[in-house]
């Protein structure tokens, strides 16, 4: 990972604060590069940074005993990875991976513990932000357990798109299996079924959203279920 010409961020956490708020952290902060397949942090280590994402996508991922690890949630612009610290604990307790490569603003530890401190505003986005995020996870839960996997990679593609604001990303059936907690052979047909419905291009790695409307559609309502419950949370910022 390296260190990027700074920039003003366009994360939404970052931008809802006040100007002099958000000059102050921002000054506490260096915007690094996201690397696609960087890993961030590991379950059971130490939390040396958080994350503020402008572009790409992080995925964080859990260990399954016996099993590869599967993806639980997606952090974008929307937000911030590295949770944990914000709930006073100094440990990673999933896999942080750089899913779609960009941009992020990177703060230490511990100045970002310093921040909480003097910064309700701050505190408020991120606990709303939370909430959001524990919905994500556990529709996330439910979803992987009760759903098909091509209404599932649907709305993993849509969660995708919705971050990296753009129709054309980077992703191997090996990665997306990881994600979806599947064999490839299932990402492969359930791929070529969206693809067949033009709804996707898929070729050596790269996807192509072609219909995104069509791709709402073929998703399962766990997309739109989530997309309302962080809804309502904006609704009390």
């Amino acid at each position: 990972m390296s260190i990027a010409k700074h920039i003003p961020a366009p994360n939404s956490i970052l931008r809802a604060l006040s100007r002099k708020d958000g000059q102050r952290l921002l000054a506490r902060h260096e915007q690094v590069k996201l690397t696609y397949g960087d890993i961030l942090g590991e379950p059971g280590k130490q939390l040396r940074h958080v994350y503020f994402p402008n572009s790409g996508v992080i995925s964080l991922l859990t260990p399954v005993h016996g099993h590869p690890s599967v993806e639980v949630g997606l952090v974008g612009r929307e937000g911030m990875a590295g949770m944990a610290l914000f709930l006073g604990v100094g440990v990673s307790p999933v896999r942080m991976l750089v899913q779609g490569s960009g941009t992020a603003m990177r703060m230490k530890a511990a100045a970002f513990r310093h921040e909480i401190k003097r910064n309700p505003v701050l505190q408020r986005k991120l606990n709303h932000y939370l909430y959001g995020f524990m919905a994500q996870v556990a529709q996330t839960a439910g979803c992987n357990r009760f759903h098909l996997i091509g209404a599932r990679l649907a709305r993993w593609l849509l969660m995708t798109h919705d971050r990296v604001k753009s129709n054309d990303f980077h992703l191997t059936q090996e990665f997306l299996a990881h994600m979806l907690g599947v064999q490839r052979a299932g990402v492969t047909l359930a791929a070529t079924v969206l693809q067949k419905k033009n709804l996707i291009r898929y070729s050596r790695g790269k996807i192509t959203i072609l219909d995104r409307k069509g791709l709402e559609r073929a998703s399962c309502a766990c997309y739109r279920a989530v997309n309302e419950l962080c809804e309502h949370a904006a609704a009390y910022t």
